[in-house]
């Protein structure tokens, strides 16, 4: 899902970015004025983290066609939407900046569209689910898997929209707009899954820990620094365990650009020549030692600038 450069002419991809700087502005506010009696900034950082290496877990979904993680609406769920928001503003930064993962001037709509409005799409329709459906654990993992599905479909309108506004290689707007959607309304029902899967797995252990769920909390039953090492040895064992067996065809986007025409319109980010480009360690050639050290490299990245942005945050903010 990740917008390569050339995709879209400067006017949207800056007009996008002022947007999406506007939302990351809004994020900070809103996680300021409840850091102070929040305590996830651990917990911020091992999201972070641990979403990164999914996005590098490319899964089929159909012939020629693969899917990943957007983690969006997972972010906030676990963390709330504005802290969701940062987190993988925080991914998505990296991936771009260091891993020529998506275009640098595409950077602004790739937030828009798969922290800003996976966050924000999946936090809404969790809590609409959530208030139809019994306050149990099934009724919440019922609200994650449509938040999850949802917000992957509702990042593929946006650049439906983005594309209308000034998307090149001519491609005509309801075929991409019907390609987008249909691929991945099927890439949603993976996010869904996945992410239903790790909220079943914190509300059994640690449901503290899942800000959507403050309703069936129990009493905490683990340390923060317990939740770290399981999370950063999660986030390790995927990385090396799974990373290096991704499915290697064209995600959905790229699928799409494909089937219509304008895949030859994307241009080398940037950072290509990056070291770590393309989840590789440059020198080690493409296999799983190389990749799996990438996802780590990356994983402690992510996770060390989102803890730095939210325990900043909360420092900075005047205890009540």
């Amino acid at each position: 899902m990740h917008i390569p450069d050339g995709f879209l002419n400067a006017a949207t991809s800056i007009g996008t970015g002022v947007v999406a700087a506007g939302g990351i502005g809004a994020a900070l506010r809103q996680t300021g004025k409840s850091i102070a009696v929040d305590k996830r900034v651990p917990l911020a950082g091992i999201t972070a983290a641990v979403i990164f290496v999914l996005q590098m877990l490319n899964f089929p979904v159909a012939l020629g066609t693969s899917g990943h993680l957007l983690g969006g609406a997972l972010a906030a769920i676990l963390l709330g939407p504005w802290m969701g928001v940062l987190v993988v503003t925080v991914v998505v930064g990296v991936q771009a900046l260091v891993f020529a993962d998506g275009g640098v001037s595409a950077i602004g709509p790739n937030i828009f569209n798969m922290a800003i409005v996976t966050a924000l799409v999946g936090w809404a329709v969790f809590r609409l689910v959530r208030m139809v459906t019994p306050p149990t654990r099934w009724g919440v993992l019922t609200a994650t898997f449509l938040a999850g599905l949802l917000s992957v479909v509702a990042s593929s309108v946006a650049f439906s929209i983005q594309y209308a506004i000034g998307g090149q290689g001519g491609a005509p707007l309801p075929a991409v707009f019907g390609a987008m959607a249909s691929v991945h309304t099927i890439i949603g029902i993976g996010e869904g899954v996945i992410s239903a899967a790790i909220v079943g797995a914190l509300l059994s252990t640690r449901p503290d820990l899942v800000a959507g769920a403050a309703d069936l909390r129990g009493q905490s039953v683990g340390s923060s620094r317990g939740t770290v090492i399981v999370g950063a040895l999660l986030a390790a064992v995927l990385a090396f365990g799974v990373a290096p067996f991704a499915n290697p065809n064209p995600d959905g986007l790229e699928r799409v650009a494909i089937d219509l025409g304008f895949m030859d319109e994307a241009t080398d980010p940037a950072t290509a020549t990056s070291p770590l480009a393309d989840y590789v360690v440059e020198g080690l050639g493409e296999n799983a030692l190389s990749i799996g050290l990438a996802g780590v490299v990356g994983a402690l990245m992510v996770a060390l600038v989102a803890w730095l942005i939210v325990r900043g945050m909360r420092r900075g903010t005047p205890s009540r």
